[in-house]
């Protein structure tokens, strides 16, 4: 990809109306642009990073057994009276059409795929099933704020899986967990299984996938000895406790932003609709559900929280835009500048897929550095009259000072 033929421009001012540094970098570095609190607009960079963290999510979703589905955004207003969640989840979206019928815009799809799956669901021996979804959800928050950590509209990995009783979908829960776990890990971040209330959704305990970062709207407690964390409003201990848990680690206060979680939503939707299936007794009974949710938009902010430096963004390479990021410096020996394009064409040419290649015109060297820090992607390529001298280009990783002269990109 060409910097020059990109409509997306860096700028050197931050948004006024922005104060996470998410935000704030991601649309100096065009990224994406606001267009209302809490409603993005991913530009070609930001869309490429984006898919890149919805591959790896989809990647492990697959690896446990997940069938991917794609599902309305879309819902009529009686699946929602079925379940209660009309009159008492105020974050859903509302709409009235010209014939008077009424729908709600999708912040979850327990409504919708109950019945989806349980309409194919004879008896027990049809269990368990785990099907999941990455689409757009809608969530009408009182304060969006903090970028893409919190938003009115925004991407989401849900998973719902169907169990023939309890002890099945606790024995699901630890593989997704694991797998949770290992996208987490593969973005380059610590994520932390936080007990917390289950909320509107269930009134049981849920477990959510925590990232420390001072941008997170949650405060949690965890253990500076153990994997025990708990959501500071549920919580029965306070900072400086000895661990319930493990006995021997002291309890840390920290603020966090929630990247995932899982909710053990019980026998209530299967009940709900009245779809249930023949147990082995041949005695109708009712699915036990789980609800297993990844921000994938939300990652992105988070991996921008976590990842940052006081010149820009430092994305992971997994999830880079581009692996490199190619710079021509041209000469004032005329003579010379042949050579560096031809030598920048090449390499862009043999990276087609992992490329960005800066062939901005008019454009000085200290500024083509500065958006290359700015953008943020892993590693910077030189090649100059200087570096042909040395044997090949100069090569930079991001988050490193020292440079390497090389041959080849290799």
């Amino acid at each position: 990809m060409r910097l020059s033929q990109l409509f997306a421009r860096t700028t050197r001012e931050a948004p006024k109306d922005e104060v996470a540094i998410n935000a704030r970098l991601l649309t100096r570095a065009g990224y994406v642009e606001k267009l209302m609190a809490g409603v993005y607009s991913y530009l070609p960079l930001g869309l490429r990073v984006l898919r890149k963290i919805e591959t790896i999510v989809r990647q492990e979703m697959n690896t446990i057994g997940g069938e991917e589905i794609l599902m309305p955004l879309l819902h009529p207003k009686s699946i929602w009276q079925t379940t209660g969640g009309w009159d008492s989840i105020d974050i859903l979206f509302k709409l009235r059409s010209r014939t008077e019928k009424e729908y709600a815009l999708g912040q979850s799809e327990e409504e919708v795929v109950t019945p989806l799956i349980m309409r194919r669901v004879n008896t027990y021996q049809d269990l368990p099933i785990a099907v999941y979804q990455i689409h757009w959800k809608f969530r009408d928050e009182l304060r969006s704020k903090s970028g893409l950590l919190r938003g009115i509209e925004f991407f989401m990995k849900d998973m719902y899986s169907f169990h023939e009783d309890q002890k099945d979908f606790e024995r699901f829960y630890q593989v997704v967990k694991e797998a949770y776990l290992k996208v987490f890990s593969q973005l380059g971040l610590v994520a932390k299984v936080t007990e917390a209330s289950g909320g509107s959704f269930s009134e049981k305990i849920s477990y959510e996938f925590m990232v420390l970062t001072d941008a997170g709207e949650d405060e949690i407690l965890y253990c500076d000895e153990c994997e025990f964390c708990v959501n500071l409003e549920i919580a029965k201990v306070k900072a400086g406790d000895t661990c319930t848990k493990c006995s021997q680690g002291k309890l840390n206060k920290a603020r966090a932003s929630e990247v995932g979680n899982v909710f053990d939503l019980g026998q209530k939707y299967g009940q709900d609709f009245n779809l249930g299936f023949s147990g082995r007794d041949n005695e109708k009974q009712y699915p036990v559900m789980g609800c297993y949710g990844i921000g994938i938009s939300r990652l992105m902010g988070v991996i921008v929280e976590k990842s940052h430096d006081e010149k820009g963004i430092i994305w992971p390479e997994i999830v880079a835009p581009f692996q490199y990021h190619i710079i021509p410096l041209l000469s004032k020996d005329e003579s010379k500048n042949k050579e560096i394009i031809e030598m920048a064409e090449t390499l862009a040419r043999e990276h087609e897929d992992d490329a960005l290649i800066d062939d901005r015109d008019g454009v000085s060297a200290g500024e083509k550095f500065a958006d290359a820090d700015l953008i943020g992607i892993p590693y910077r390529v030189v090649i100059s009259e200087k570096t042909l001298k040395g044997g090949g280009v100069e090569i930079k990783k991001r988050n490193e000072t020292e440079v390497h002269i090389k041959s080849s990109l290799n």
